[in-house]
């Protein structure tokens, strides 16, 4: 593939965005332009979309806050009641991790 501003031969790469979700695109060693294909965004979109249907809200409980989580993330991650996580602060999100 080509530059659509220089000419220049591009060549494939993987990117990732803050959230972890990889995508394909072009970058031009020689004006470093960067292409992603509409299909590529579509993908990612279809992602963001899939992540926000997972919105919760937060609770106060006591002292503490709490939140509920979605029965389908429940049975996907096997989680019970009492069972132990981690918690991975990120620099805009948190990882939760089950063990």
């Amino acid at each position: 593939m080509k530059c659509t501003k220089c000419e220049s031969k591009m060549i494939n790469k993987i990117g990732i965005t803050p959230e972890g979700f990889e995508y394909d695109y072009s970058k031009c060693n020689n004006c470093g332009e960067e292409i992603v294909n509409l299909k590529q965004l579509h993908e990612v979109a279809q992602k963001y979309r899939e992540m926000k249907k997972y919105s919760v809200k937060i609770s106060k409980w006591g002292d503490s806050l709490a939140m509920r989580i979605p029965k389908e993330l429940v049975k996907e991650y096997d989680l019970k009641n009492e069972k132990q996580i981690t918690l991975i602060p990120e620099k805009r999100s948190i990882k939760i991790i089950t063990q």
